[in-house]
């Protein structure tokens, strides 16, 4: 997990974490999507890493489609305590 001012995670990435979680929703997206939308090269915005670092996102393969990103049972309990309106 990235930390940082006095090893507290920025509440933006926070924040941030949790608009991925509702962006991916219930359902699979591909992993060049989710990239595509979700990767940052900003040191100070890593919210796909601090996500992925923190088990809310899961990989797994689909024959025929490949790479598939879903939140993780993690993801979705961090998301259902933290928004009221979660979908997942």
């Amino acid at each position: 997990m990235t930390r940082r001012d006095n090893g507290r995670v920025p509440e933006t990435v926070d924040a941030l974490i949790l608009d991925l979680l509702e962006w991916v929703g219930p359902a699979s997206r591909p992993y060049e999507e989710v990239m595509e939308a979700w990767r940052t090269s900003c040191p100070r915005l890593p919210v796909w890493e601090d996500a992925n670092d923190r088990g809310y996102i899961a990989r797994h393969h689909v024959p025929g489609q490949g790479e598939q990103i879903a939140v993780s049972a993690a993801g979705a309990d961090h998301l259902r305590r933290h928004r009221s309106t979660a979908l997942v």
